[in-house]
């Protein structure tokens, strides 16, 4: 469907499939109806897509009823009251389907307008596909709205053959919206934007209509500068009356930030969907998580509370890490299977290689490296006492102002043949010389290329938190590592994603770097299977 540009015919599905019918008269044209109420109606003929109510006929509950009779609101000659609406609330509130609903109504609904431009902008690519996917599944649940829908994948666009009014979804694109003349803007994830050009751009796009919709639509933000902090300013301003603007419409679910994040009923407060479809029991499981974790306690209440927290909270509670600083005995160890993570440093840094031994009880083995250059004002800059460390074995300097790739090749080598190294992660960004370093040698690793973004951290990360809330990593309370443990700050995505972050940390992470890649890579492993000859059957441990 749409795949031959603007102004082409949708396909119409084949007429065994599709009996043709005589169309009823749409429930928002019946006689009498409010303009809010027509939204509603039109909003209620469309198709759940996703998610446990998937394949029902949606039902606005009575507070999004609220929030479209607020937002479109009429003045004495019948105009919307409402140019700019902010509806801030936790996430899997129903955010997308109310968007995308309230979209379709401005596109093919009741709001339609001739040749009226509806336009959708997050922060990126990814983000900016959400609400336009969203609109694509209601479309082809609807065989009237499928007549009547141009839609043009590649260039996320939807046309309306009837009205010639247009759908687009834009991604962080400022320059773009400068041609363009929306009636409608849905500001999908504004906290999430970088900057406010976008933002700017698109409120001053909508000069050339008589009833322009700006609808802002995230979750809250910690930074005090952002759009979208602002805009909940000046949204409980009018709420509380300290503001008069008829115009600025503000829905503001959050909980106070005295608040207890543990306490039933401040989830309730703020997520009107818990208990309907925002499950009460995975909040539940989320929260008792979250208790025990510091970074995850941030994510919580930003992404489940709505509160404008900082995310930079360290990755691990150090109770927990001290927790796992049991005894390795090294010599036990040698022949035994383990993983391995290595961050290389590029030329000054810090190089830290780490085995993960999980049938040995989680142990942990850690090796670094260190340019000896000027360690002295590196010592006194950064605190540390490298030189001590190096006199007990915990770290070893290279000789010169860069990392001697050399000398770290002849310790892997030792390494590998001292354990079973079963596979070791790295990042390919800087692995080019010191796997020609390997070639040359004549060395052989199991080499394991990990990513260092969301996808492949992610998993890992939630992966060695596992395993250290459980007790089963012993570390032996390796000085080095447990500072870099202390000084891990946890970088979070808008899914709640987790990866560590070397910018926003205090101080060097390498070495939990390093677990983390060794203890991911573990965990991706197929589960062991065993064969019980006396049953004849294969049974996974």
């Amino acid at each position: 469907m749409g795949l031959r540009g603007p102004g082409a015919r949708p396909l119409r599905r084949a007429e065994p499939e599709r009996k043709k019918a005589k169309r009823r008269r749409p429930p928002w044209l019946k006689p009498g109806l409010s303009r809010a109420d027509r939204v509603i109606a039109f909003c209620e003929t469309l198709k759940i897509t996703s998610g446990m109510h998937a394949g029902r006929t949606l039902k606005l509950r009575p507070w999004q009823r609220d929030i479209v009779r607020a937002i479109y609101r009429t003045d004495d000659g019948g105009h919307r009251v409402v140019r700019t609406a902010l509806l801030t609330f936790p996430r899997k509130q129903g955010k997308s389907a109310l968007a995308s609903a309230l979209a379709l109504t401005h596109l093919v609904g009741p709001e339609a307008e001739s040749r009226g431009q509806v336009v959708s902008a997050a922060a990126d690519r990814n983000q900016a596909a959400i609400v336009f996917k969203e609109l694509v599944a209601m479309i082809l649940a609807d065989d009237d709205l499928v007549d009547r829908c141009n839609i043009i994948r590649h260039a996320k666009q939807i046309e309306d053959l009837e009205t010639g009014s247009t759908y687009e979804a834009l991604a962080s694109d400022a320059h773009r919206v400068h041609g363009l003349s929306p009636s409608v803007v849905i500001a999908d994830e504004v906290a999430q934007w970088h900057g406010r050009q976008l933002y700017d751009a698109l409120a001053t796009s909508q000069g050339g209509r008589g009833e322009p919709l700006l609808l802002a639509i995230s979750t809250q933000s910690a930074d005090p500068h952002s759009v979208m902090t602002e805009l909940v300013r000046y949204g409980e301003g009018v709420i509380d009356g300290s503001i008069v603007d008829p115009t600025f419409h503000a829905t503001i679910y959050a909980a106070p930030m005295e608040a207890d994040p543990w306490d039933e009923a401040t989830w309730r407060a703020c997520n009107p969907a818990l208990g309907d479809f925002r499950s009460l029991a995975d909040m539940r499981a989320l929260a008792a998580r979250a208790r025990r974790t510091p970074a995850l306690e941030a994510s919580f209440r930003l992404l489940f509370l709505n509160q404008p927290v900082d995310l930079q909270a360290a990755l691990f509670a150090p109770a927990d890490w001290m927790a796992c600083a049991g005894e390795v005995d090294v010599t036990k160890l040698r022949g035994r299977p383990c993983w391995g993570g290595l961050d290389l440093s590029s030329t000054t840094d810090m190089t830290a290689l780490v085995l993960y031994f999980p049938e040995d009880n989680g142990a942990v083995l850690a090796w670094f490296w260190l340019p000896d250059h000027q360690i002295a004002e590196r010592e006194e800059r950064e605190r540390v006492p490298y030189r001590e460390w190096r006199d007990k074995g915990l770290v070893t300097f290279t000789s010169g102002r860069a990392i001697d790739k050399r000398a770290i090749v002849m310790q892997l080598a030792k390494i590998a043949s001292a354990f079973d190294l079963q596979a070791l992660a790295f990042d390919r960004w800087r692995m080019a010389d010191l796997r020609k370093l390997l070639d040359d040698e004549g060395i052989e690793l199991p080499m394991a290329d990990f990513g260092q973004g969301y996808i492949s951290m992610g998993p890992a990360v939630d992966a060695l938190e596992t395993v250290i809330l459980a007790g089963k990593l012993r570390h032996g309370a390796h000085p080095v590592l447990r500072w870099h443990a202390r000084n891990t700050v946890a970088e979070i995505d808008p899914s709640g994603a987790r990866k560590p972050s070397k910018l926003k940390s205090a101080s060097r992470i390498d070495g939990i770097v390093a677990l983390t890649m060794a203890v991911g890579l573990h965990a991706r492993q197929p589960a062991p299977v065993t064969l019980d000859f006396d049953r004849a059957l294969v049974v996974s441990a």
